[in-house]
């Protein structure tokens, strides 16, 4: 039996991804979908209850949001193939759910995205999350772009800093990043915005909801 909406979540086996699959595991109102490669990885997430698609992201990914009625896209190549992945991977995914009538599309993009020149070492990564950010925004879709600092493997605290773009870097917990990004999930919460965080001292669903 469903409990709540569901969520397809792009990136299910990533570190980010795996805390976001969790959180909507013991939430009430989202049921995750985790969107997997492998057949093993599929094994593994069926065994702790949670429902799976195979879907690769290089490939076709028009079946992967069928039964979606919202979408995370936290994926990541990890600078192996930002073109196919964070780029052409979240275009696609971005257009599937189109079709398919999602409500929302909640996209894990980084700061810097609205500008790549500002890091030589990532320029080709943050070019691709820009070009995946002006996609989901042309495309007509409900979506709400979060763009973090750098992420550490911190525990969550639950409290972030939000403005829609910040002066100076800083860094953010990947825990709190999947908080956050579950919690611009409802439709009507920062629709169609795209704001930064970083760590800070404001409870993340007031931050949100600010």
């Amino acid at each position: 039996m469903s409990k709540g909406k569901n969520v397809l979540v792009a990136g299910a086996t990533g570190t980010t991804g795996k805390i976001i699959v969790d959180l909507l595991k013991n939430s009430t109102e989202y049921e995750p979908i985790a969107m997997v490669r492998k057949e093993k990885q599929q094994k593994e997430f069926e065994s702790q209850n949670v429902k799976t698609i195979l879907g690769d992201l290089e490939k076709d990914l028009s079946h992967t949001t069928q039964n979606a009625h919202k979408v995370i896209f936290a994926a990541g190549s990890g600078g192996k193939n930002v073109i196919g992945v964070d780029q052409e991977g979240a275009k696609k995914l971005t257009d599937a759910a189109k079709n398919s009538g999602a409500s929302k599309f909640v996209m894990l993009s980084s700061m810097g995205a609205d500008d790549p020149s500002v890091s030589e070492d990532l320029q080709e990564y943050l070019q691709a999350k820009q070009n995946a950010d002006e996609h989901l925004r042309s495309s007509g879709i409900n979506y709400t772009i979060v763009r973090p600092g750098s992420l550490t493997n911190k525990d969550a605290s639950g409290k972030i800093k939000l403005k829609e773009k910040f002066s100076e870097m800083g860094e953010i917990s990947r825990a709190d990043v999947a908080r956050t990004l579950i919690a611009v999930l409802e439709d009507d919460v920062r629709s169609n915005q795209t704001f930064e965080i970083l760590s800070g001292d404001t409870e993340i669903n007031n931050a949100v909801k600010a």
